[in-house]
């Protein structure tokens, strides 16, 4: 039954989001004046054709049903830059942004763990405070900072080892260059890794205070492994909740990190088809950010569910 309302609450909420999104793609005015700009008063059959294709003698209540159809059956609608079904050139990116976004969390989750547990051994000491004033200052530097400042000192004259953007063969993908997507990556991870270091930290230092840990430790158990299987185990829960909204972060944030590197994800294409007015590409990206956003929090709080007995315990019953 928990399952059964987490997920309807889960399309209750896709579902408003397609409603903001079709509503402010329709307030920006009429789609077919700002595509063809000066041509929209001498091209006549033109014009015709992109109102008709948009609807724009429909009602906004009857193009919006129109469009959720589409969405449901898959058809995320036609291009109007070339007139090519959306999904078909939006496929790779999709897939190019969730390998981006993987491999940061794969670098991220085990780095931001490692150093929160060696911030909480040394709490209040030396290292601590060094860790947590780097910390504070990477948390208070936007990710596109970041990016401009690792191409300056990485791919530059100072240190010219990886490439400034991303290069990317017909038909080919980012990993093919490997050295490419590490400037991506390492922006990524730089600017999510101190919050959840920091949320980890404070869950392991209150774990660490706890009655049970004592007694762990009275009991003679050496401190890496009080660390390891009994604070550790016990942080994993509100680690879960901080990196899965880091990662469903993630899938907004790349807008900035793919337009600076050039990578060919949906970031850079969003970007993109704003500028080129095309209505169709930006409503099915934004709905696939959105969703990805959202089956995130679902996973995250289903995994938060199964780790934790007392939860699954007052669901059960």
């Amino acid at each position: 039954m928990w399952l059964a309302r987490r997920l309807g609450l889960a399309l209750l909420t896709l579902w408003l989001v397609s409603i903001v999104v079709f509503l402010a793609t329709a307030a920006l005015g009429d789609p077919v004046r700002a595509i063809l700009g000066r041509d929209y008063g001498t091209n006549v059959a033109r014009r015709e054709q992109l109102e008709a294709q948009l609807g724009v003698g429909d009602s906004i209540i009857s193009r919006y049903f129109d469009w959720l159809g589409g969405l449901l059956t898959g058809d995320f609608g036609t291009s109007l830059a070339n007139q090519q079904p959306v999904w078909g050139q939006i496929s790779s990116s999709v897939v190019n942004s969730l390998v981006l976004v993987l491999l940061s969390a794969l670098v991220m989750i085990p780095l931001a763990f490692g150093i929160a547990m060696i911030s909480s051994h040394f709490r209040r000491r030396r290292p601590d405070t060094v860790i947590q004033t780097i910390l504070l200052a990477l948390a208070g530097v936007p990710e596109f900072v970041t990016g401009i400042l690792l191409v300056s000192l990485f791919a530059t004259s100072v240190f010219k080892i990886f490439p400034a953007v991303t290069l990317v063969a017909p038909g080919g993908s980012p990993w093919d260059e490997p050295k490419s997507m590490v400037l991506p990556i390492a922006t990524l991870v730089i600017a999510v890794t101190p919050y959840v270091s920091r949320i980890v930290r404070a869950t392991l230092l209150e774990v660490l205070d706890s009655d049970y840990v004592e007694l762990a430790r009275l009991k003679g158990i050496p401190e890496p492994v009080v660390m390891r299987k009994h604070a550790l185990l016990n942080a994993i829960v509100p680690g879960i909740q901080v990196v899965s909204l880091q990662l469903a972060w993630l899938a907004g944030g790349v807008v900035l990190v793919e337009t600076l590197f050039q990578y060919p994800g949906v970031g850079r294409q969003l970007v993109d088809s704003v500028r080129n007015h095309d209505v169709a590409m930006v409503q099915a990206l934004s709905m696939i950010i959105a969703g990805v956003y959202i089956v995130v929090n679902l996973v995250a709080d289903v995994l938060s569910i199964l780790l934790t007995p007392r939860a699954r315990t007052a669901i059960s019953s």
